[in-house]
């Protein structure tokens, strides 16, 4: 059952064109018919018949229909301008300042395997939610429709998806985020023989219809639904709604060939010029565009689409070519290239939920900058010391504050690079999240398998980007919120794909941890201060970079290979100019063994409730608590690194 098709009523081509000669003006009618492709028409016309809009407006990618869609935004109050020329604000409701993971679903028939960590709605119970709640949801309201290609025109992982959307704050977002490829749309359709489709409306755009709010995704038809709610999050499901069909492509189509990952992709400089790339994960709001901005050369920092190239190599894309990041703790020190660009005229900038100023300057925790007397944030008129209903002081700006904008605009970006359908032969994948006391700095999987694990293993302190959700948690891969089917397929496909033969020796995989969130307290010190620093994570990359080309040493410890002191004290001085005591290191690496072990059995028993999981996975994790235990009982509960040398 296709709630779309069931719904809009229309089965034909022809249909379809009637249909669009009653509701497009004559220019939109032009524009319309240079689209072809009649699963595309289909799609586009039964959006229109179930959400029946007022206007529909056909969005080339033309500067004049981007100003338009600006104008639009501005002129329905989506969007604020700011002082900055190009500069804009959205605010989101109050309380919908994250993904609603709990209104969210996967369409799905009783017996359909769907990740446990997912909600799930039968077929004919959810498109009688769609009907109740999206039929005529456009009256009085202009659908814009958008044609994009998730990652370069051409590439063999890119994926052709349909944008419609009552918001013009998420049509220019899209604008800024993706490719709109109007022109080859009906090419890579039929190249590829399938397409994605988002359809959203915000209705009303009033608090008290969030509770009726929903996220629906339907993987048979490859189809999201929103509505009745505004953060990207939600509503742009060009990002992670199509990101979830994207992963099960690689999982179900193309198992161990290819992946979807939520990853950044960024390149390392190294000795002779050369550039290794690397992806890595990490959860939303743990660094990930922090750790991207650390490369020489960036080309995106939240999703990855890679396959295996005929060399043998391991090929990434972007899907995406913007920025949706979160602002909170960036400031000048810390990431320097991506402040330029926000405290600079030139570039054009969505700012979401962060404080206006009565100069119309956009401000924001962590900004290391002056704090201003009054101004206006996510939940109103705010001043310094206001506090909520439960007597908390209001911080200027939510911890989900973002800002929109176009990678070109970054210095580092390779705008060639990112746009070469081929992709990047990728070296090295990381894996991360916000561990406080337990994980050193960086270590490297012994084999392609215990990396896997690694990405199996990410846990971290949950953040403000899932409404609802708080403590620590599991993070596996940083990708389980976008796994649609079982995890344990998901898995599978993970050690399908990086065992894969055709990958050749020159290209084998560097799988890694990161962890750059350690502190002072977690190592017998009496303050939450990390133990080090943001930029060190440009030195952490670069070990890797170097330990990719057989170029420095390293312990072998139970968990994986660490770096030795000497070869980190060079590249601090040479990388960021600066002292790294030996002090330091044995802080940063040395082994909590009791820490490393429970976490070891936090993991063991989760996926102990997870049905049909690859066994390797336990066997990974025995061997290296096995092997802790021999430490401990041998040397103590903490395992300095000379232990090793």
């Amino acid at each position: 059952m296709d709630p779309l098709h069931t719904l809009g009523k229309i089965s034909s081509p022809d249909q379809a064109r009637n249909l669009f000669a009653t509701k497009l003006d004559s220019i939109q009618s032009a524009k319309i018919a240079k689209i072809k492709h009649p699963d595309v028409l289909l799609r586009i016309a039964n959006a229109i018949a179930l959400c029946r809009p007022a206007n529909v407006f056909i969005n080339t990618g033309s500067e004049e229909d981007k100003d338009l869609i600006r104008k639009i935004a501005l002129e329905k109050g989506e969007e604020r301008a700011l002082a900055m020329a190009g500069h804009t604000i959205h605010f989101d409701l109050a309380d919908e300042q994250g993904r609603i993971v709990d209104r969210t679903y996967y369409i799905a028939e009783p017996e359909d395997l769907v990740s446990s960590l997912a909600n799930r709605m039968p077929p004919e119970k959810a498109a009688k939610e769609i009907e109740n709640h999206m039929s005529g949801i456009m009256e009085n309201l202009t659908m814009i429709v958008g044609f994009y290609m998730r990652g370069p025109v051409g590439s063999p992982a890119a994926n052709p998806a349909l944008e419609l959307t009552s918001s013009a704050y998420i049509s220019h977002s899209a604008e800024l985020l993706y490719r709109n490829a109007f022109d080859d749309f009906d090419h890579e359709v039929e190249q590829k023989g399938y397409f994605f489709t988002n359809v959203h409306s915000e209705g009303r755009n009033r608090t008290e219809d969030l509770p009726h709010a929903r996220v629906f995704m339907d993987r048979k038809y490859q189809t999201t639904y929103a509505w009745k709610c505004t953060y990207a999050g939600n509503t742009l499901l060009l990002k992670k709604g199509n990101h979830r069909f994207a992963v099960d492509k690689a999982v179900y189509r193309n198992r161990g060939n290819e992946l979807s990952e939520h990853m950044f992709i960024t390149g390392i400089n190294g000795p002779g010029g050369r550039t290794t790339w690397c992806a890595g994960a990490a959860p939303s709001g743990c660094g990930k565009t922090t750790t991207a901005m650390a490369g020489n050369v960036f080309i995106g920092d939240d999703l990855a689409q890679m396959w295996i190239a005929q060399d043998g190599s391991i090929r990434t894309i972007n899907p995406e070519n913007g920025i949706f990041g979160i602002v909170e703790g960036l400031n000048v020190e810390g990431d320097p290239l991506l402040m330029k660009v926000l405290r600079q005229p030139g570039c054009e900038v969505i700012w979401s939920n962060v404080l206006v100023d009565k100069k119309f300057k956009p401000h924001w925790v962590g900004n290391m900058e002056p704090v201003p007397e009054t101004g206006i944030n996510f939940q109103g008129e705010w001043h310094q010391g206001k506090t909520n209903n439960k007597a908390e002081p209001i911080p200027i700006s939510h911890p989900n504050s973002r800002c929109t904008m176009a990678s070109k605009n970054l210095e580092n970006y390779s705008s060639e690079a990112a746009a070469n359908p081929e992709g990047v032969v990728t070296r090295i994948f990381t894996y991360s999240g916000r561990d406080a006391d337990t994980m050193p700095p960086v270590w490297v999987a012994k084999t392609p398998d215990a990396g896997v694990v690694i990405g199996a293993c990410i846990v971290s302190a949950s953040t403000a980007t899932e409404v609802g959700v708080k403590g620590i948690k599991r993070a596996p891969w940083a990708n389980a919120p976008f796994i649609p089917g079982a995890l344990g397929d998901y898995m599978d496909a993970q050690f399908k794909f990086f065992n894969n033969p055709k990958i050749k020796e020159p290209f084998k995989p560097v799988m890694a941890g990161l962890n750059y969130f350690l502190t002072h307290r977690a190592r017998g010190g009496d303050s939450d201060k990390l133990l080090g620093e943001k930029q060190d994570v440009k030195v952490w990359l670069a070990w890797l970079e170097r330990y990719a080309h057989n170029e420095v040493g390293y312990l072998s410890t139970p968990i994986g290979n660490l770096p030795c002191y000497n070869d980190l004290a060079e590249l601090f001085e040479q990388i960021i100019d600066k002292d790294y005591p030996r002090s330091l290191y044995d802080m940063q690496f040395a082994l909590y063994t009791v820490k490393i072990i429970q976490r070891i059995e936090l993991q063991q028993k989760a996926y102990t409730n997870e049905e049909h999981l690859p066994e390797k996975l336990f066997k990974i994790l025995a061997a290296q608590k096995s092997g802790l235990l021999d430490l401990k009982k041998k040397v103590g509960d903490v395992i300095m690194p000379d232990y090793f040398e």
